[in-house]
């Protein structure tokens, strides 16, 4: 019986063990290094705001050589610290991640001590419950006999409440493992709106430089180059318009496809065609993916060949992918889907680039726009019509340049949309419309 005391005693304190909480360093980040990296965010964004408010007045200016030098100069600058913002944002979200994930190594380690305490406490009561009164008041007196009984008892009564903590221990990991997602994603998106960013300061210093190189900076030879331009609409109108892991097709035939979706959304031509062209740009520099296992959702990339875990999130987006490419007779293994940056999911499809599971939600609406029996993601038309659709759903279709840039940041980045990390996918977007809105015009002879 002095056994079977001292083995309770030990049971209690593997449970007081167990239920220790988390080490302070696993539940929070240097908060003198959150508050520097706060700032300087802080910072970077009011020069932002201050560089777009300069934008807007030379933007009201006579079009002039200067004036379109001044104004790329001013989107380079920006873009510039639009990079440094996201470099920031990344640094935040890496510490976050890596606190998120020291956590659930800890919680998971807890669980699993609570678990097996409790195992050996299950192990001796099943024991203790095969011995006879007899063999247990052969085992010392009868007040160790009593004494025994009664801590078996309590023991008894805590382990319900045991079962109860690790139950509560095991949700409250599932949720951090859910929140850790979450943020991956969110990091993800930031990486990306980090290549625009780029991809926006290359553009408008090719620009720059091919302006100055083709005028020598004479005001005159950029007028008629500006005139030339509005001599331009056949060329436009037959120029190819790219679309993401899909053929191109001329602009005019895009267009036709864009009224068409804007008739039945309210959505401007421009912005649903500044969508596409804003993804296929993105594909050029992320690349695409290829799933190889509908399990895991793993996969390669399509030109290296190179094992990627998380092309596309298993079973959430893996089995309506298999149907819709079953549905189209399409190999699921060998369709371009895009892949993952960092460590969030990729797997979205053709120009459009919807999840699998969010086309399964337009499934409907697209069948009856399109015609189709069963809507195809890597249809050019089709697409158009996918992008008009969600776009409204976001509010695109309010028509304000505010409602416009907001639904695009929406359609890239859902209920994260207001992240200041993310703004340069709404600013490229609105780039985008004001270009292709300027050869819409020309087409239309405005």
């Amino acid at each position: 019986m002095v056994l079977a005391r001292r083995f309770f005693l030990c049971a209690i304190l593997l449970l007081f063990l167990s239920a220790l909480p988390l080490s302070l360093g696993a539940q929070v980040q240097d908060a003198a290094e959150r508050a520097r990296l706060q700032a300087e965010l802080d910072q970077i964004e009011r020069d932002i705001a201050n560089n777009k408010g300069t934008l807007s007045e030379l933007q009201k200016k006579r079009t002039s050589l200067e004036r379109d030098i001044s104004i790329l100069d001013n989107k380079i600058k920006t873009a510039q610290l639009q990079i440094k913002q996201t470099d920031l944002a990344l640094k935040q979200l890496q510490g976050g991640i890596s606190e998120k994930q020291s956590a659930i190594r800890e919680l998971d380690a807890k669980a699993l001590r609570s678990e097996e305490s409790l195992a050996q406490i299950l192990r001796r009561t099943r024991e203790i419950d095969d011995l006879t009164i007899v063999e247990l008041a052969l085992g010392g007196s009868l007040s160790d006999l009593f004494q025994d009984i009664d801590n078996f008892e309590a023991i008894q009564r805590s382990l319900d409440v045991s079962f109860a903590q690790i139950s509560a221990l095991r949700e409250d990991l599932s949720g951090r493992k859910q929140a850790l997602e979450e943020e991956e994603d969110e990091a993800q998106k930031v990486r990306t709106a980090q290549v625009l960013a780029k991809q926006a300061v290359e553009r408008d210093e090719k620009e720059k430089q091919g302006i100055l190189t083709a005028t020598k900076g004479v005001e005159k030879s950029y007028e008629q180059i500006i005139a030339q331009k509005q001599r331009q609409a056949d060329a436009i109108r037959a120029a190819l318009f790219g679309l993401r892991d899909s053929e191109a097709i001329p602009f005019g035939t895009a267009y036709e496809y864009a009224k068409a979706a804007s008739a039945s959304t309210g959505v401007r031509p421009a912005l649903v065609l500044a969508i596409l062209t804003q993804e296929s740009d993105l594909g050029v520099n992320v690349g695409s993916c290829y799933v190889t296992n509908l399990l895991t959702g793993g996969g390669v990339g399509k030109n290296t060949g190179r094992a990627i875990s998380n092309v596309m999130k298993a079973p959430r987006d893996t089995t309506p992918f298999q149907t819709i490419t079953e549905a189209l007779g399409r190999d699921w293994s060998n369709t371009p889907v895009s892949c993952p940056q960092g460590s969030g999911y990729g797997g979205a499809m053709g120009p459009a680039q919807f999840i699998p599971s969010t086309w399964m939600l337009y499934k409907t609406r697209l069948a009856a726009a399109s015609g189709e029996t069963f809507p195809n993601p890597w249809n050019a038309r089709t697409a158009v019509f996918a992008t008009a659709f969600l776009m409204k759903d976001n509010g695109a279709d309010e028509g304000t340049r505010t409602a416009e840039r907001r639904a695009a940041l929406k359609y890239f980045a859902g209920a994260n949309w207001n992240k200041a990390a993310n703004a340069r996918y709404g600013d490229s977007v609105m780039e985008h419309v004001d270009e292709i809105q300027a050869e819409i015009d020309i087409l239309e002879g405005r």
